[in-house]
């Protein structure tokens, strides 16, 4: 959410930021309602002086036996009191107008985040590791799994529809054992503190981190108002929601390891075959709740911890920066992480690192109370929020299959999960 006060400080470098991302200018409009908001205040504040006026003369009039004029100036009042109901209603209209604008509007990028209309005009950063040569044409994860009878597809659409898989045996053990190495790496050697969060939520925390209003479409709604969550990210980033935390508490790192449930509204026709695109997954999410100062070089941080799980798999992958036209609504700048899947020849994302500024913790009102009141003054600061897949469980799954596979069809076991899957080296059909 964006703060109108900035907004009315430089409409034409909101405008250009927001143009950056291909929309048209809005700050002017925005401005308008708020006049409006501030008209109906004035006008409030005008008329509650009046009718206190008022009042005090209605009781000098009765003190003074002037029941004529005590009772022309009550009908004063009263008419006072219409119109007060008025300009509240008034003002009440603008600011909804206002908040109902400002949610739909996405983050403002930084200055360094790339220009561009998509995905083609995301900039590689880096890349790690090597790919593997094989002596046999690799095959996708779909073929694996269906082959060794321990992925299928056939009984899950039969159970829920398209979009979901059964994992059976040694593949369902291996999926566990990446999501329970990641949350290990992440808890023990990068500092995070390990949540076990609802998988249920209000609309205030898919509000607070932009799932709503925008993305309603994207979302599972189940009864009672409740929403099943497309990513940790929306109870890690909302433990802080309506609080004032102290600056000696910051940062703050949260991890969880969560299926995620999202309708993929947006992805019709595409990977249809396989777990790359699924309603139902289960991911390791890391959130940082940090201060202005320091949620720059906590991205970088973060980016280097969710890119740790992958060295330990040793696998092949890069990182790009999304260009103005790719990157999420929240983002202020994101780094994807993208796999090199043999199977597919093709790089595919398993992780999204992102820094959001305080664009989610003035929907959430999360702030916090600076140490340098000299500097920032007595009154509390909105925080600045990360988050980060640290990283996609399946998609780790099927970039362990496609790259660890045998020209027999196995699947070697990577060195680093084998002490979670009870030893065992390399999996095969039975």
């Amino acid at each position: 959410m964006h703060d109108i006060r900035i907004i009315r400080d430089n409409p034409e470098g909101f405008d250009a930021a927001l143009a950056r991302r291909g929309l048209s200018a809005t700050a002017h409009s925005l401005i308008a309602i708020d006049e409006r908001r501030k008209s109906a205040i004035a006008s409030l504040q005008v008329l509650q002086e009046k009718r206190n006026a008022l009042s005090k003369e209605v009781g000098q009039a009765k003190a003074a036996k002037d029941e004529a004029r005590a009772q022309e100036l009550m009908a004063e009042v009263a008419a006072l009191k219409d119109a007060m109901q008025d300009a509240e209603e008034a003002q009440k209209a603008a600011v909804a107008e206002l908040d109902v604008t400002l949610a739909a509007i996405p983050n403002a990028p930084l200055p360094d985040v790339p220009d561009g209309p998509d995905e083609s005009a995301n900039v590689e950063r880096h890349t790690a590791g090597q790919r593997r040569e094989y002596d046999f044409t690799p095959r996708q994860h779909f073929e694996l799994g269906e082959d060794l009878a321990q992925m299928d597809f056939e009984t899950a659409a039969k159970l829920s529809g398209s979009r979901f898989v059964v994992l059976r045996g040694r593949l369902a053990r291996l999926e566990r054992a990446i999501g329970q190495f990641m949350l290990d790496i992440h808890t023990q050697h990068h500092g995070y503190t390990e949540v076990s969060p609802p998988l249920l939520v209000n609309d205030g925390p898919m509000f607070g981190t932009a799932q709503l209003p925008k993305f309603r479409d994207d979302q599972f709604a189940v009864s009672d108002d409740k929403w099943l969550i497309p990513t940790a990210e929306v109870p890690l980033t909302n433990l802080v929601r309506e609080s004032i935390l102290s600056e000696a508490e910051l940062p703050l790192r949260f991890a969880a390891l969560t299926p995620c449930f999202r309708r993929e509204a947006g992805a019709a026709g595409r990977d249809t075959r396989g777990m790359l695109r699924q309603h139902q997954f289960n991911k390791v999410e890391l959130v940082s709740i940090t201060t202005p100062e320091t949620s720059r070089d906590e991205h970088e941080r973060l980016l280097t911890c969710a890119e740790a799980v992958l060295k330990a798999l040793e696998l092949h992958y890069r990182v790009v920066t999304l260009c103005t036209g790719d990157m999420g609504f929240a983002s202020q700048k994101t780094y994807d992480i993208e796999v090199w899947l043999p199977g597919q020849q093709a790089y595919r994302e398993i992780s999204s690192c992102s820094v959001c500024g305080d664009f989610q913790a003035r929907r959430m009102n999360a702030r916090y109370r600076p140490d340098d009141e000299k500097t920032f003054g007595k009154g509390a600061r909105f925080v600045h929020t990360l988050n980060g897949s640290g990283t996609a469980v399946g998609r780790a799954l099927i970039a362990v299959m496609e790259t660890w596979q045998n020209g027999d069809g196995s699947v070697t076991v990577p060195p680093v999960l084998r002490p979670y899957m009870g030893g065992v080296e390399r999996i095969a059909a039975a």
